[in-house]
């Protein structure tokens, strides 16, 4: 059983080890390094799964725009490789996820595998219109709704 937790200053270079294990390069560790110090990262939002004293897996939530909102952007998500497919990166996302719904988040995007991404809800982001740069990507380019956003009509809309 693992201890799903936010991520410690004392983890952070067990966490760029384990990035670079899982990944074919260390882009995605240089990314989180570069997060670490603007104001898109939210350290609340950085969660780990260790075992015995381990750092094992790892689920990144950042803060971007949507329009002229805020979301949060997933990624990069990490096992280490001789841990994979034991469900670790799924705690890890969930607990992310859970973390985000209970502060009032409302959106996530990712950029990702949609046969693995739809477990936790998300749906291609283009048929609502979110583009970026990753948009080219098709389905792989997602949306997940976190909280409920109420619309408001005018009040002559009460009126039928």
């Amino acid at each position: 059983m693992s201890d799903v937790r936010e991520e410690r200053d004392d983890d952070i270079e067990a966490v760029r080890q384990m990035l670079t294990a899982a990944f074919e390069s260390d882009a995605e560790a240089r990314l989180v390094d570069a997060l670490r110090s603007t104001h898109a990262w939210m350290p609340e939002f950085s969660v780990v799964a260790e075992e015995n004293g381990e750092v094992v897996a790892f689920a990144l939530l950042s803060r971007i725009m949507i329009g002229g909102e805020t979301g949060l952007a997933l990624g990069p998500v990490a096992v280490l490789p001789d841990r994979q497919k034991q469900g670790l990166g799924a705690e890890v996302i969930k607990d992310a996820l859970r973390r985000a719904t209970e502060a009032g988040e409302r959106l996530v995007l990712v950029l990702g595998d949609p046969a693995y991404y739809k477990r936790f809800g998300f749906v291609p982001a283009a048929p609502f219109g979110i583009i970026s740069d990753w948009s080219s990507a098709g389905d792989a380019w997602q949306v997940l709704a976190l909280n409920k956003v109420k619309a408001r009509y005018p009040s002559p809309w009460r009126n039928l």
